[in-house]
């Protein structure tokens, strides 16, 4: 039995690296922008665009990937998933302009939109339905770690610029390095697929019983794995009397409508609570505070490794407590640390002293002399007033200085309220989500409608992360992080009502409890 679980969690931690690579390039994201857009002189709507392009491409990928596994199969998409990985980092690192760069993310885009939506279908078709809760929230573990060695990379990559430690890196190229280091975990994962099998449900799908029942067998044992052939080759049994073929249109029939409600509501709360914008945009709202774009760097770290400690619990607890009480703790807790955020930047005032104006570049004194004698009492009115007398492009270079001189707050509250977030977020939003998609539906739709639901996840993710930087240019930060507190307040009574308890229970279980004629 110790060597079939070992079998298990070597299966499904291979397979959800594409979750690894996700949170990698999510995160890589953030550090980049504070090069690239002086670099290119990208416009605000620019700078939504470079971190949010990719997921424009992954809610089509999610849309229509389902599907496709259906057809090719769950490895044979994993790999070209793989692929399309390295292929984008490669052309990222690479990018000469906007255009290129957003079209070269775009294309990484595609990749771990079919990875998010695949690799918990494969990881709960593989899984007993005792493990399957921790083994499919392996992908949302891959995710933190992605995020956590992304923000160390830049780190160290950042520190190693500013140090001058390194004669090489500028500019112009510290960014390229940034983006590069992610070819190699994408070669990784692509090595590393052709030791996983093929999806034994699907190879029962596709009437191929014999090899099915040997990966079964093969990973769970012989006892174990011939129970389980007989479960899925009698469930799909009965799904066949049914001659209709799978149509889109099906989902929505009644039978379906309750579990596809509860999924569109999971796939589009984890993202609109702004999970997307704290991490694509971490390091520009560490620098928000005032603390300084090192230590926003530095803190980045820290938030990553919050994430990786609080996925370890929701592993532990998800198949202990259940599905259902981990995500309602766990959207309580990221209502009330948005809106301490919120509460935090509300207080903040700004104003540039004599004393402070000589911690900036002379060029950058000159031009902001005539304002020190003014104090400003929110964000936008301080940043207008910055842009008029500096021009865009020198001040979004010096962002993290000119905030470091003249914000005056508490930036303890607001990283207390992201760290809380990110906590929260990991142990409920982040895997709960996933695990429940792979068991709310049907072996014969499972594909379609995670597919389905994964697209609103991913349209969702994109207006978030688009939307960020205007937010915060037209709103200011404190109301921005209001409202993400507003809309995870009005989701925690939404699922108080409707989520149900899926643990313990095998996939065909869940189908006949679920699933009402």
């Amino acid at each position: 039995m110790a060597s079939t679980t070992r079998k298990t969690w070597f299966i499904a931690f291979i397979v959800s690296l594409g979750g690894f690579l996700y949170g990698f390039d999510a995160a890589i994201i953030s550090g980049v922008m504070n090069y690239v857009t002086p670099e290119f002189d990208l416009s605000t709507s620019e700078q939504g665009w470079v971190p949010s392009s990719p997921l424009f491409a992954a809610m089509f990928a999610m849309l229509i990937s389902g599907r496709a596994s259906d057809i090719l199969g769950r490895k044979k998409m994993l790999l070209i998933i793989a692929f399309t990985y390295a292929l984008s980092a490669l052309l990222s690192a690479y990018a000469t302009g906007f255009h290129m760069l957003w079209i070269a993310r775009m294309i990484g885009g595609i990749a771990f939109g079919a990875a998010l939506v695949i690799a918990p279908v494969y990881i709960a078709e593989v899984s007993s339905a005792e493990a399957r809760g921790k083994l499919v929230s392996i992908q949302q573990l891959n995710i933190v770690l992605g995020f956590f060695a992304a923000f160390l990379s830049n780190y160290y990559i950042n520190n190693a610029f500013t140090s001058e430690s390194t004669s090489f890196l500028t500019n112009a190229n510290v960014w390229r390095f940034m983006l590069a280091v992610e070819l190699l975990p994408a070669l990784l994962y692509f090595i590393l697929l052709f030791f996983v099998p093929r999806s034994p449900r699907w190879l029962f799908i596709q009437e191929r019983d014999a090899e099915a029942v040997e990966v079964l067998t093969n990973i769970h044992g012989t006892q174990k794995g011939t129970l389980a052939a007989s479960t899925i080759v009698k469930s799909l049994s009965e799904a066949r009397k049914n001659k209709n073929k799978i149509q889109f249109k099906g989902l929505f029939k009644k039978p379906l409508r309750f579990v596809l409600t509860v999924g569109i509501g999971l796939g589009i709360l984890q993202q609109i609570t702004g999970i997307n914008a704290v991490y694509y945009y971490a390091t520009s709202i560490f620098k928000q505070t005032g603390i300084g774009t090192d230590a926003a760097f530095a803190s980045g770290i820290l938030l990553s490794l919050t994430t990786v400690l609080f996925t370890f619990v929701a592993i532990f607890l998800i198949d202990k407590m259940g599905r259902r009480p981990l995500l309602l703790v766990g959207v309580g807790g990221i209502a009330i640390s948005m809106l301490l955020c919120g509460y935090g930047f509300q207080k903040a005032t700004y104003a540039i002293t004599e004393e402070k104006l000589m911690t900036l570049e002379p060029s950058i004194q000159e031009k902001l002399q005539y304002l020190t004698s003014k104090e400003y009492n929110n964000d936008i009115d301080f940043k207008n007033e910055m842009l008029t007398a500096l021009g865009s492009q020198v001040y979004t270079n010096n962002e993290g200085a000119i905030l470091e001189a003249a914000t005056r707050m508490n930036p303890t509250l607001v990283l207390m309220g992201i760290l809380g977030f990110i906590a929260c977020f990991a142990f409920s939003l982040g895997p709960v989500m996933w695990v429940m998609l792979s068991e709310l539906f049907p072996n014969r739709y499972r594909g379609l409608a995670i597919g389905f639901v994964g697209f609103l996840n991913g349209l969702s993710s994109w207006l978030v992360t688009q939307a960020f930087p205007w937010e915060l240019v037209t709103w200011g930060n404190a109301i921005t992080f209001y409202i993400y507190g507003v809309i995870a307040l009005v989701g925690f009574f939404v699922f108080l009502k409707i989520l149900p308890e899926t643990k313990g229970k095998s996939l065909e279980e869940l189908e006949k409890d679920l699933i009402k004629p």
